[in-house]
């Protein structure tokens, strides 16, 4: 006999026993079984994702609709003199952007180029200027707005997919 180990059995360290080659292979790991109703928490989860989704998507196009109708109400149409847009109502985000842009270009050109605190107290051009700076900042707010609309509806969107997905995996298996 030789001291070298065979092809059955593989060395072992000092003091160990010989392990052969047959029980040192991995056996293959199948899933381990899921005890029965384990799919029902990802399934409630999944239903209330949804539910959170479909809340959260009518409350920001709600929103979108109601900031919309809100600003049209106002009957302010865009400058003449604006970028884009010119004559068209506002109504939405880009026309209430525009806007403010151009009331911004009337109240330098109303001031020199000046802000309403560069301005003197005594300025006639003072109140003209800050009744700018105050409509900038309504129509800046609604342009925020609408952003923060949109933002929630395609959050709610994806947390219905999310939801959806969750529901599917949280299905019982077929049993075989």
């Amino acid at each position: 006999m030789s001291d070298e180990p065979d092809d059955a059995v593989a060395a072992a360290p000092d003091g160990a026993e010989p392990v052969s080659a047959e029980s040192s292979r991995a056996e293959p790991v199948s899933a381990a079984p899921v005890r029965a109703g384990a799919d029902k928490p990802v399934r409630l989860i999944g239903i209330v994702v949804v539910v959170l989704g479909a809340i959260f998507t009518i409350a920001g196009v709600t929103t979108y609709v109601l900031v919309g109708n809100t600003l049209a109400d106002e009957q302010i149409t865009v400058a003449d003199d604006a970028s884009h847009f010119a004559g068209d109502p506002v109504d939405g985000p880009f026309t209430a952007y525009v806007q403010a842009d151009t009331i911004a270009k009337h109240a330098e050109g109303i001031a020199d180029g000046k802000t309403y605190a560069q301005l003197d107290q005594d300025d006639p051009r003072r109140e003209s200027v800050m009744d700018a700076s105050f409509l900038r900042a309504s129509l800046f707010t609604s342009v925020l707005a609408f952003g923060v609309a949109a933002l929630v509806a395609v959050l709610g969107l994806i947390l219905i997919a999310l939801g959806w997905a969750l529901m599917r995996l949280g299905r019982p298996s077929p049993t075989t």
